[in-house]
């Protein structure tokens, strides 16, 4: 099934419809590939959010701290992390999108990050069917990358033990999409595109 959505919005976005030609949203369940939703450490989770009156989806893996350091320990800055646990973080994107201001046509990617102490690199990329280990982020699924683009950190007030991403509205065409984890925000823009 998961197969099938990518294909079909593929087909969409290659097609040469105009912005607004797409008349159904796809189904954008979250898929969980060969991994049972059971018993994971890192649940999977999703979220959804409106940018230009339609609905972008978000699904990710959310794993917890559990007493260990994440952000520049278990996960080192300056290295490549699929942004989650488990599968890379996919977003569906119904309509042409901004995305930290990299021109995101409708169609499924993968959201990659790399961290730093004072800032992120936001990757986006067109390949979705890898498993999101980042040993996985091979030469082949880095060729696919729509691009990179940097985004601050923030320093939390109150730390958060279980990675989180959530949607704050900015505008009727625009939002933030907030990557909360220990001590560290992230603030990714979302706009409507062209």
């Amino acid at each position: 099934m998961y197969l099938a959505i990518v294909v079909a919005l593929a087909a969409l976005s290659s097609t040469g419809a105009a912005h607004g030609d797409l008349v159904a949203n796809p189904d954008t369940g979250c898929p969980s590939r060969n991994v049972p939703l059971e018993g994971r450490k890192s649940p999977l989770d999703s979220l959804t959010f409106t940018i230009a009156s339609k609905p972008v989806k978000v699904c990710y893996g959310r794993p917890s701290a559990r007493g260990r350091t994440m952000l520049g320990g278990s996960i080192p800055f300056g290295k490549l992390w699929r942004t989650g646990a488990n599968e890379p973080t996919i977003f569906y994107a119904p309509v042409p999108l901004r995305v930290a201001g990299l021109s995101v046509p409708p169609g499924v990617y993968s959201l990659y990050t790399v961290p730093g102490p004072k800032e992120w690199e936001v990757i986006v990329n067109r390949s979705t069917a890898q498993w999101g280990e980042e040993s996985r982020y091979t030469g082949e699924v880095k060729a696919q990358e729509l691009g990179r683009a940097k985004v601050k950190s923030e320093v939390l007030k109150k730390p958060v033990e279980t990675f989180t991403i959530k949607a704050e509205p900015a505008g009727a065409a625009a939002a933030s999409l907030l990557l909360d984890w220990e001590k560290t925000r992230v603030r990714i823009p979302v706009q409507a595109g062209k």
